[in-house]
């Protein structure tokens, strides 16, 4: 198994070796206004895949390929000396399209933007579908709980009922046991 550390180490490596030459040593007029973005390596460290830009059209974009594809033979010897490895990397060149993707993530914002804008606008003048509160509230049933507190009683009976509790309790404490029973807590 190849460390992980040493084929990004490679991989740096390789998209250096290959920007370098293709600005220094290249001088093929096909060659556009190029720009390597990412080198990528397998973990055997046999392939490797070079991501480029172009500045330009369609057919700056074919050229500049066109002229990657020539000098490949010469990148690969210069990449497999510099490396040092048994064996030299393939090279596989790809368009990186990320201005492509940009411009179109952009275009997405800009819609997104003009909708949100809209729903706002929308928003400002409507008004409730029901009542501003939509929860009822009942005002019989709350000036009711507040009528059954204080005169239904309930809890003078309650209080009565723990004082007969506690009268069985202490008949029950007097029988002999040496242990003090209160009311509350059988």
């Amino acid at each position: 198994m190849t460390d992980p550390a040493k084929v990004r180490r490679h991989a740096e490596r390789i998209r250096e070796l290959v920007a370098s030459v293709v600005r220094s040593q290249i001088k093929d007029p096909r060659l556009g206004m190029i720009t390597i973005t990412d080198a990528r390596i397998t973990a055997d460290l046999r392939d490797a895949t070079v991501f480029y830009t172009v500045l330009g059209d369609a057919a700056a974009q074919a050229s500049t390929a066109a002229a990657l594809e020539s000098a490949k033979g010469m990148l690969r010897s210069t990449v497999g000396k510099a490396l040092g490895l048994r064996h030299s990397p393939t090279l596989t060149f790809v368009l990186d399209d990320v201005q492509d993707q940009v411009k179109h993530i952009d275009d997405l914002l800009a819609a997104a933007r003009t909708a949100d804008a809209e729903v706002q606008r929308l928003a400002a003048g409507a008004q409730y579908a029901g009542e501003a509160q939509p929860y009822r509230l009942d005002v019989e049933d709350a000036e009711d709980a507040g009528d059954g507190a204080e005169g239904d009683g309930a809890e003078g009976d309650g209080a009565e009922g723990e004082g007969a509790e506690g009268d069985g309790a202490e008949g029950e404490g007097a029988e002999g046991d040496d242990e003090p029973r209160g009311g509350v807590g059988r």
